[in-house]
């Protein structure tokens, strides 16, 4: 009887998967062990390809601003150069503007909150006064006056002593967490480097080898949705950069006209979280009104209540706008796709 070498191919992967899904139901542990070694080695790979696919969209413009300069190779890393020149330069603007600005805050808090505890305090004291009902019933239901508080106060600073080791051993293995991290990011800055100065290499190499295992119709197809899906993304980068600046804008104006404090902080601190999607900026108004809370609670009150003003003009008419523009879709469908 003869048999297909195509049958015999699919009944000879049919075996294989059946014994390394026996394998992975039944050795969990080793499973593990072998993805986390796995993971550590190819996520400052991963990691330097995203960055490559991010920094492209502004060396690509660059790049484009620089055909005056005929040597590709020159070109190509005079782009590359001045690319990270740029972020580098953005990056700093940031920790310029906030982290003065966060260290003046800081300090001017400090003061703000031992008074905002005082008053608390005073104001637990004033409230259980003028309710003995409360002070009676936690005489009545609790041994407050039995309580031995050199007792507690020992097992306190026992248990200080005891969390001072601890402490020290997660300080060390921070440390070494800290410094792997910074090996891997390295790793992947250079990476990242490679992919970018050899782009077009890798994408023709990753063309032969699409075309090499797949079908033609099955590569063409992959070929196109990951054109598209950069060229999107490319639009939708340049977009939502202009949305945050616009963002930050709209904080600082209306934290100007509510004369609130903090503006140059709180704004700029809104803009950068809002890079992240969903959550981003909620958390830069989370930390403004604190900030405020501390100073002045009704400042926080009204600092809430502009934010969330500004959030919806700019989420439901601004964001649509620019960005559906950017990515080529209607402010309707994006609107639609927000909410």
């Amino acid at each position: 009887m003869h048999i297909e070498k195509k049958t015999l191919r699919n009944v000879f992967i049919g075996v294989i998967s059946c014994i390394v899904l026996y394998w992975v139901l039944h050795e969990t542990e080793r499973v593990k062990v072998a993805y986390t070694f796995v993971k550590g080695i190819v996520s400052p790979f991963i990691l330097g390809a995203s960055l490559a696919f991010i920094l492209n969209v502004p060396m690509r413009a660059i790049e484009g601003l620089l055909r005056g300069i005929k040597k590709q190779s020159l070109r190509r890393l005079s782009a590359l150069l001045l690319t990270f020149l740029a972020v580098l330069l953005v990056l700093t603007l940031v920790f310029v503007l906030l982290i003065p600005q966060m260290t003046e805050t800081i300090q001017s808090l400090i003061p703000k909150i031992y008074a905002f505890v005082t008053r608390t305090e005073t104001f637990a004291k004033e409230f259980m006064q003028d309710n003995p009902q409360l002070m009676e019933w936690l005489s009545t239901n609790t041994d407050w006056e039995s309580i031995n508080w050199s007792s507690l106060v020992q097992n306190a600073v026992s248990m200080v002593g005891n969390s001072v080791t601890a402490i020290l051993m997660r300080t060390f293995s921070a440390i070494g967490s800290i410094t792997g991290a910074l090996v891997d990011v390295v790793i992947a800055i250079v990476f990242a480097i490679y992919c970018l100065f050899q782009k077009e290499t890798l994408a023709r190499q990753g063309r032969k080898i699409l075309y090499a295992f797949t079908k033609e119709r099955f590569a063409d197809r992959i070929i196109h949705v990951l054109r598209l899906s950069n060229s999107t993304f490319s639009n939708f980068l340049s977009g939502q950069c202009i949305e945050v600046c616009i963002l930050g804008v709209m904080i600082a104006v209306a934290m100007a006209i509510l004369k609130l404090p903090y503006i140059p902080l709180v704004s700029v601190l809104v803009a950068v979280t809002a890079f992240i999607p969903i959550v981003g900026a909620w958390a830069g108004c989370v930390v403004g009104a604190f900030f405020m809370l501390v100073n002045d609670p009704m400042q926080a009150v009204w600092f809430v209540i502009m934010f969330l003003v500004v959030q919806q003009i700019e989420g439901n008419l601004i964001y649509p706008k620019v960005v559906g523009d950017s990515i080529g879709l209607p402010g309707l469908w994006v609107l639609a796709a927000i909410t």
